[in-house]
């Protein structure tokens, strides 16, 4: 990642006018109208001939004269399905109810009688199209009818509370009650964002970012969907990964999340995303994961020491989004909500964070588990690293500069100057997707380094206590 391009990504966390300290993360061509008027496709003008003259009043169909004109017509094809005064023009044709043709004009009116049909035969078209009750209803108004009025229908059925499996509805009833807006003060400001239940004895899984701010004495109130309220305290958080996990206090009758996994998700799979997005409690949003393993600065600034491996989605994510879950349609968490894509015309004036591009990012709940697992049982979290400085090289992949004396680099063999294009079978671009990729084994996982030249490299991950800022 560029430096312009952290700049670029920022946090979902906090409400516009927040001062916080918290890192933030990285028509066709128009067409002629048709003589329909109603985008449909009329019959060309057939241009049948009067059956009467203007000298003749009255039009006998059992005439002789009549009859032979029928079967002459009916022998040249002029009559179509329905009852046809010959002299007509054959019916325009369209789908649905049946369409009444317009009478052609006579003689005496052929000056002006382009015109007149366009425009008649597109009310004839509408009227007619609109159903058969219509002409119905004009002509039965007079005699006693009464117009149809949905305002009398009466309602439908309740809705019952069965759920189709998969659905978006389904996982917003799953997901909802264990979801809690965090709101968040401290001597350098004040924001909200979000999390999610991890216990029943209070945990909440958050982003650092969220509640940061309220690390060194502030204050954290939690407020879940159903309205109950309880203090929360900080248990311990990563700024290196953006993770952090609270403890609420005098609430009972949690429900905590069901935890999916992240390894296994695939571009294009539906995604919910739910959290408190401008103070919001509660708001639920769909999209799907639009790409994997994108290397995001949580600090916004192209830090590498907060730089993660992110799932991306184009679901609605706002600030105070932020520690909220991100869910597959099994309801399960696959990731936390904790940074969106705000390019610099969305940025307001004095820096207010901009709203939703269809670009959020989230921390993969795998990366997660493992952090909080680590400060619940410790009350501190434990960083994956490999004891060497990284650079983006001139000609791509992630160059090594110093190495750390003892460290898992050394023990690896590898030196100063070597440039890694892959970590076991992931393509390393930039020195950006070295840590991020790092970032997502666990301490003594082995990884396969793959230098330019082509050689490889097996280094044993080290992990390390982190210290919040």
């Amino acid at each position: 990642m560029t430096e312009n391009d952290a700049e670029k990504a920022r946090p979902a966390g906090d409400r516009p006018d927040a001062e916080q300290s918290a890192a933030w993360a990285a028509q066709p061509a128009p067409q002629q109208p048709d003589a329909t008027g109603l985008g449909g496709h009329a019959t060309p003008h057939t241009g049948a001939q009067q059956a009467y003259t203007p000298e003749q009043q009255q039009y006998n169909p059992w005439s002789p004269q009549a009859q032979t004109q029928t079967q002459e017509h009916q022998a040249q094809g002029q009559y179509t399905q329905g009852h046809q005064i010959p002299g007509q023009q054959t019916p325009f044709t369209h789908p649905g109810p049946s369409v009444y043709a317009v009478p052609q004009q006579r003689q005496a009116q052929k000056s002006t009688s382009g015109k007149l049909l366009a425009g008649v035969a597109a009310v004839a078209l509408v009227v007619g199209g609109v159903a058969g009750g219509t002409v119905g209803y004009l002509t039965g108004d007079g005699s006693g009818g009464s117009a149809v009025n949905a305002l009398d229908a009466p309602k439908p059925a309740q809705q019952t509370g069965n759920l189709p499996a998969g659905s978006v509805e389904s996982v917003a009833q799953k997901l909802s009650p264990s979801v809690v807006e965090l709101q968040v003060s401290g001597r350098s400001g004040a924001g909200e964002g979000s999390g999610f239940v991890l216990s029943t004895d209070g945990y909440v899984l958050t982003n650092n970012h969220v509640v940061e701010v309220a690390a060194g004495g502030g204050q954290i109130q939690a407020v879940f969907q159903d309205g109950k309220k309880g203090t929360a305290t900080v248990v311990g958080r990563d700024p290196t990964t953006d993770i952090a996990v609270v403890k609420v206090s005098g609430v009972s009758g949690l429900t905590p999340v069901e935890l999916g996994r992240s390894d296994d998700l695939r571009v294009g799979q539906p995604v919910v995303a739910i959290g408190s997005p401008f103070e919001l409690t509660g708001t639920v949003t769909s999209g799907i994961v639009s790409a994997l393993n994108r290397p995001v600065s949580a600090g916004g600034n192209g830090d590498q020491t907060t730089v993660m491996s992110a799932v991306q989605t184009d679901a609605a994510i706002n600030p105070g989004n932020s520690g909220g879950p991100l869910a597959n349609m099994a309801g399960q968490v696959i990731g936390i909500n904790s940074a969106i894509y705000s390019p610099k015309s969305a940025q307001g004036q004095g820096g207010e964070s901009g709203g939703n591009v269809g670009i959020g990012f989230a921390i993969p709940i795998d990366q997660a588990r493992r952090t909080a697992d680590d400060i619940i049982n410790t009350g501190q979290a434990t960083q994956t690293f490999i004891g060497a400085r990284v650079q983006t090289a001139p000609t791509g992949g992630a160059q090594l500069g110093e190495i750390t004396p003892g460290s898992p680099a050394e023990k690896a063999g590898l030196k100063s100057g070597d440039v890694v294009t892959k970590l076991d079978d992931r393509s390393i671009p930039n020195a950006d997707a070295l840590v991020a990729e790092i970032r997502t084994r666990a301490p003594n996982d082995k990884v396969k380094f793959t230098l330019s030249g082509g050689k490889v490299i097996e280094v044993t991950l080290g992990g390390q206590p982190v210290t919040p800022n």
